[in-house]
């Protein structure tokens, strides 16, 4: 993961490398779920961010995010998963977006996040709390890959006690009513920490 620097969008948070689709990345036709192109950005935006060359045809598309309509800057982003190649842990940073680095544990940069030392996003933070459950680089890329990406359109509401990212298959995701009994598929961001709130899925466990 790599910090941003603090005069660009996200700035002070810890994110993955990545960026936008350039011209650059516009080879040749894309698919209807702009896979081409956004596999072509992550290659060159990794490489051009942390100096690690990464193999598209490795890339396991999970997920894909688009931000609440009330947001002032709106765009979709694909989430990638990849082994790291043999020879290339070794980060390089161009300076120009990130000001640190490190390799980072799921459960540990959640932790920071609770504690206050690391500032995540929204989606990074779920991604992590996907990513925890797995103890290996091939488990977690085996079970990545057996399904379709999961779509996430957020919906921001407020519980009564703290803001809740409501996603597809909550029972208030419709309405933006996060009080609404029912299903639940939600983030909730309490002042102390956040916690994943989804049926069947089970949560990390906090430390703080």
């Amino acid at each position: 993961m790599v910090r941003r620097r603090t005069h660009l969008t996200f700035g002070g948070a810890w994110v993955f490398p990545g960026g936008r689709v350039d011209e650059i990345d516009r080879v040749g036709p894309d698919d209807d779920d702009g896979l081409t192109w956004a596999r072509a950005a992550a290659v060159r935006e990794v490489t051009e961010e942390i100096g690690v060359v990464l193999d598209g045809d490795a890339l396991v598309w999970f997920s894909y995010w688009t931000p609440p309509v009330i947001s002032p800057k709106r765009f979709g982003t694909h989430f990638f998963a990849c082994a790291a190649a043999q020879g290339e842990t070794a980060v390089v940073l161009d300076d120009a977006e990130a000001d640190d680095w490190a390799w980072l544990r799921p459960v540990d940069a959640m932790d920071g996040h609770d504690a206050g030392t690391i500032e995540l996003r929204v989606p990074t933070w779920i991604t992590l709390e996907q990513l925890h459950r797995f103890a290996t680089v091939d488990d977690a890329l085996s079970h990545l890959a057996t399904g379709a990406p999961e779509r996430f359109g957020t919906v921001i509401a407020n519980d009564d006690t703290s803001p809740v990212a409501l996603y597809v298959g909550d029972a208030g995701y419709e309405s933006g009513d996060a009080t609404v009994d029912g299903p639940r598929h939600r983030l909730v961001m309490h002042a102390d920490g956040w916690h994943y709130d989804r049926d069947g899925f089970i949560s990390r466990q906090r430390t703080s």
